[in-house]
């Protein structure tokens, strides 16, 4: 499903109704270029599940974690990361028995950790306005966008 969003504000909300149908274990694999939204996206999911704290992007630490929501929240950044035996280096498995959700941004680096993944592309239509695909993953809806 392909959803247009016109500021930062709705990509947020568009993440925020979607949270609302992740449950334990959800990975979210993200693409798009740099900017595109991602970490918007993803400070909806964590508004959505509860989490209060400011979320930010994880470039430098690889994984930035979340755990005050309905459900934790890993928020990944596989960018400077090039296989996917790098990210189970790090302790993906870990991560994914902890019954929280995994947002993965620069999925592609990382695709064969990605099975069953919920797919969201972002891309740039213009300075504010977004494409955004979801592929996979639970049905939801979605208003006012």
């Amino acid at each position: 499903m392909e959803y247009i969003t016109h500021s930062p504000e709705e990509t947020e909300a568009l993440g925020m109704a979607l949270a609302d149908v992740l449950q334990p274990g959800c990975i979210l694999a993200y693409t798009g270029d740099l900017g595109a939204g991602k970490t918007a996206f993803t400070r909806g999911i964590a508004r959505g599940l509860g989490i209060r704290e400011p979320v930010t992007s994880p470039t430098y630490t690889i994984v930035n974690e979340y755990l005050q929501g309905r459900l934790p929240l890993f928020h990944f950044d596989m960018y400077r990361l090039s296989s996917a035996e790098e990210l189970w280096d790090i302790g993906w498995e870990d991560y994914l028995l902890r019954g929280g959700v995994c947002c993965v941004e620069w999925s592609e680096n990382v695709e064969e950790a990605m099975e069953d993944a919920i797919r969201i592309h972002i891309r740039k239509l213009d300075e504010t306005s977004r494409s955004v695909t979801i592929e996979g993953g639970p049905d939801f809806a979605v208003t006012g966008l």
